[in-house]
């Protein structure tokens, strides 16, 4: 099994970007007609929950059924359970909460790959996942 390393995984996620800053663009708009008019996030508690529900359905939901966000197919990276099947809606929940420490403290849980002999990041390694290149399937 091959795992995915810190470059490639830097790509998936500028990849996954540009899909989730289009979501929460919709999102945003979506939320205009109700309650105040001046939607700010991290200033409006409601609409800030909003847009963590809707970066979490993309992200879980991938990370859940295929297995692969588009970025993750792009790269060919799956995402998996520590015992190599699918992973599970409470790990996807983990994953992503605690994505935002691996980023937020300097990026030292992204950076704690490059020392792990399977190269899992903080978020890894609390949702108890492997992010592993996918072997295209040969043609015969």
């Amino acid at each position: 099994m091959l795992y995915c390393g810190l470059p490639r995984r830097l790509m998936v996620m500028l990849y996954d970007s540009l899909i989730i800053l289009g979501l929460l663009m919709l999102a945003s708009a979506l939320a205009l007609p109700f309650g105040n008019l001046e939607k700010i996030a991290f200033r409006d508690l409601w609409f800030t929950l909003w847009l963590l529900l809707v970066c979490f359905i993309y992200l879980a939901g991938c990370w859940r059924y295929p297995g692969m966000t588009v970025g993750m197919r792009a790269w060919r990276v799956r995402l998996i359970d520590a015992d190599g099947g699918d992973v599970s809606w409470l790990r996807c929940g983990l994953r992503f909460i605690t994505g935002f420490a691996s980023i937020g403290v300097f990026g030292l849980g992204l950076l704690w790959s490059l020392f792990d002999r399977k190269k899992r990041c903080w978020h890894d390694l609390a949702g108890h996942t492997l992010l592993v290149k996918n072997n295209p399937k040969k043609k015969t």
